[in-house]
């Protein structure tokens, strides 16, 4: 009864094992900071070499946007300058002098969300601006914008409403 028990355990053990590598192995995060976007490097599998995959999910956010946003804790606002478009998008704070490039990393039925890079007038540079998150939902004609960062052990928090830059 024990030797049945023991061979018993042993191959549920195996199976489960193997489900679970599969399953882990599909879910990288993020996925556009591991490997290049499909419909940007070549056609999705199965499909004819002259078509792309189609576009990603998620509110339609593309375009050019401007506004203030509001720091938490701070009373003067500040100028931000945003655009979208399906190769990427980028942030411009004149009021701050810095500029950052925005990686998609994922979206909801409402929202689109993006990981925030400093390339110009970044704080561990001498600058003014962290590296952050940014989460932007569209709200009829404008855009609802919210920014999450820290530098050191302060958080960050700033948010505003975007409308079409003209």
């Amino acid at each position: 009864m024990t030797r049945g028990f023991l061979y018993r355990a042993v191959i549920s053990v195996l199976a489960v094992g193997k489900a679970i590598v599969p399953a882990a192995a599909q879910f990288q995060w993020p996925p556009e900071l591991s490997a290049p976007p499909v419909a940007e490097t070549q056609s999705a599998p199965g499909m004819p070499n002259d078509r792309k995959a189609p576009k990603p999910s998620g509110p339609i956010v593309a375009g050019k946007w401007r506004g203030e946003l509001t720091q938490v804790g701070s009373r003067t606002p500040f100028k931000l300058e945003l655009a979208i478009d399906p190769k990427g998008a980028e942030t411009k704070y004149p009021d701050l002098d810095c500029t950052g490039k925005l990686i998609r990393v994922g979206t909801s039925k409402s929202y689109v969300f993006f990981i925030e890079i400093i390339t110009k007038g970044a704080v561990n540079k001498g600058g003014r601006c962290p590296d952050g998150t940014v989460t932007v939902a569209r709200v009829g004609d404008n855009l609802a914008f919210l920014w999450f960062g820290s530098i050191d052990t302060n958080s960050i928090i700033a948010y505003g409403t975007l409308s079409t830059k003209k």
